[in-house]
């Protein structure tokens, strides 16, 4: 199975540190739906794995996130293009969950879910901490610019300096 497994806000869609909090301000990067298409044609199967502290701040409830999911597989259909299987966290930054990222719970459970291993699995976030879950669990970490990107790689240079980084998801897709 040729698996990778990306982040949702600020590689598949635009972030906002104000969270996602509806259909409606789910909005996708130019370029990531076509991407997402594009990596489902060469073969892989696609995985998100996104934190929604949002749901533990009441900012929405599971509902308006599964609603968001569906607009985000409804759009990406109109393209081509299919996720296979979305992770979530829930939890809030303070509640301890195993799940939240940097923490690699999303990915062992898309590990358990796949029955596979991830030595060598990309995963592409914005965030340092997508790429720590995924240093975590010997995982392939890859850098997007778009979302948080460049302010992760400002913010951590010297700790990315052997982290591939592309200036976003359909530059990632055609490099593959």
């Amino acid at each position: 199975m040729k698996l990778i497994i990306l982040d949702r806000d600020g590689v598949i869609n635009q972030d906002s540190d104000d969270f996602i909090k509806s259909p409606e301000e789910w909005l996708p990067i130019p370029g990531s739906l076509e991407a997402i298409a594009l990596l489902n044609k060469l073969g892989f199967t696609v995985s998100v794995a996104t934190n929604q502290s949002g749901v533990a701040r009441q900012l929405f409830t599971l509902d308006t996130l599964s609603k968001i999911h569906q607009k985000m597989h409804d759009t990406l259909q109109a393209v081509g293009g299919k996720i296979d299987s979305i992770f979530y966290c829930p939890h809030g930054p303070d509640d301890n969950c195993d799940c939240r990222k940097p923490k690699p719970g999303l990915l062992l459970q898309i590990a358990k879910h796949y029955q596979i291993s991830l030595k060598g699995i990309m995963v592409v976030g914005d965030s340092f901490r997508d790429l720590v879950a995924a240093q975590s669990v010997d995982a392939k970490p890859l850098l997007v610019k778009t979302g948080k990107g460049e302010r992760t790689l400002a913010k951590h240079a010297e700790e990315l300096k052997e982290i591939v980084v592309f200036p976003d998801l359909l530059s990632l897709a055609k490099a593959l």
